[in-house]
């Protein structure tokens, strides 16, 4: 069981690299490469999508962590 959830902590660890950085900050960042469009209202519905998937795939690592923690011990 041990290596499977090792495995998964590698995917959800690449998956949430990559998501902070499609984020934009101050600069552009990687969000900022013409795929993400502005609105006038304020955040664009494509941001807020991004924010809510990296919130659950930063769920996801930190209980495979507890999870692989536990089973080491």
């Amino acid at each position: 069981m041990l290596p499977v959830f090792s495995v998964i902590h590698v995917l959800l660890s690449a998956g949430l690299i990559g998501l902070i950085l499609m984020h934009s900050g101050r600069d552009a960042g990687l969000g900022g490469m013409g795929f993400t469009p502005t609105s006038q209202g304020g955040t664009h519905i494509v941001e807020r999508n991004l924010t809510r998937l990296t919130i659950v795939v930063g769920i996801l690592f930190f209980a495979n962590t507890v999870l692989l923690y536990r089973l080491l011990r």
